[in-house]
């Protein structure tokens, strides 16, 4: 059995806007405020924050992170869902089907989204090159094997291919505390 290591980035509750959505939240014309770069080329934590409003309660300022996107997205980890009172799937990010929705609020106005709201699925975002170097394609699950005290294996953890991205694993707040995971730290791939 083969391995190789990846470093753990651990997601907190975010929230990925549509261009229509900023101008509504943030006014006509406003372009994201970046404060720093993620992990994946291209991606950034925003100054911007909103506020979500479910059937049972509200979170105040859930960090957008840009760039723009297609269709806005909510990422909640489950222990996020009980204060809004929604019930989100766990989903890969992007399927937006059956999924709830939610209230968001911004300081120039709000928007009702009609679904978007997940749990994402744990994947690996893997470079072409390191995929093909594994013997992995886009789609394909593997394990994760995490040592230490709090020990376990992550399994089904989805292969994500692309150019644009270099090597990380996402988790979010629930599954790192679970393992009681740092960001950065190298765990193992289990290859069959």
């Amino acid at each position: 059995m083969s391995s190789f290591q990846v470093p753990v980035g651990i997601s907190n509750r975010h929230i990925h806007l549509s261009e229509e959505h900023i101008e509504a939240l943030f006014g006509p014309g406003h372009q994201l405020t970046k404060t720093k770069d993620l992990s994946q080329p291209g991606q950034f934590a925003c100054e911007e924050t909103v506020t979500l409003i479910g059937p049972k309660g509200k979170m105040d300022g859930v960090r957008v992170l840009g760039p723009a996107r297609k269709a806005s997205q909510v990422e909640l980890a489950a222990t996020d869902t009980f204060k809004l009172g929604v019930k989100p799937p766990v989903k890969d990010s992007g399927d937006h089907e059956g999924t709830p929705g939610l209230e968001v609020v911004g300081p120039k106005g709000s928007v009702q989204m009609e679904a978007g709201v997940i749990i994402a699925a744990r994947h690996i975002h893997i470079h072409p090159d390191d995929a093909q170097k594994y013997n992995l394609k886009d789609g394909d699950h593997v394990q994760v094997r995490v040592g230490g005290p709090r020990g376990g294996i992550f399994d089904r953890v989805l292969i994500r291919v692309s150019p644009n991205y270099d090597l990380d694993l996402h988790v979010d707040t629930d599954e790192g505390n679970a393992f009681s995971l740092k960001n950065g730290e190298l765990l193992e791939v289990v290859l069959d």
